[in-house]
């Protein structure tokens, strides 16, 4: 019988400790199994198509009847691990707070335990009349993430 425990399994250990890992996995009731990935650098169609034959090399030797896809974990798809953010350190982000607030800003910096978004907007001058444009940086505890989003610019 196919699992989402017996799949993960299989494909952690076939991805152990390299660049690329797993993000997702969706069996369906017609053993339809949908994999995501990840990597440090991104991934390549190459590194699908390797999952791919190595699952269904390992299932065919079980004789199990299903179908595979393999896909990237997509660009609008919120992180689900920590591993995720060092690669989009300069990019935009919108993040979901487990308190229910919202933030977005530029991602600066993560070290495994907090991210650091960075805004800038104009505000008044403190003396005299006039605007000035204020940078502020935020620290947030990964912990406290519920979702996390990269903004897309078209």
């Amino acid at each position: 019988m196919i699992t989402k425990d017996y799949i993960t399994t299989i494909i952690t250990e076939y991805l152990s400790d390299g660049p690329v890992f797993l993000t997702g996995l969706k069996i369906g009731s017609d053993n339809h199994i949908n994999i995501f990935l990840d990597g440090d650098e991104g991934v390549k169609i190459s590194d699908c198509v390797a999952v791919s034959r190595h699952l269904e090399k390992t299932l065919n030797e079980k004789s199990l009847d299903f179908s595979i896809d393999v896909s990237s974990h997509g660009a609008s798809t919120p992180l689900i691990m920590p591993r995720q953010y060092k690669k989009h350190i300069g990019r935009d982000f919108e993040i979901k707070l487990e308190d229910g607030t919202k933030m977005e800003g530029t991602l600066v910096d993560f070290d495994g335990n907090e991210i650091v978004l960075e805004n800038s907007f104009r505000e008044n001058k403190p003396i005299g009349k006039g605007k000035i444009t204020v940078t502020k940086q935020q620290k947030i505890n990964y912990k406290q993430i519920k979702e996390s989003k990269v903004k897309l610019k078209f």
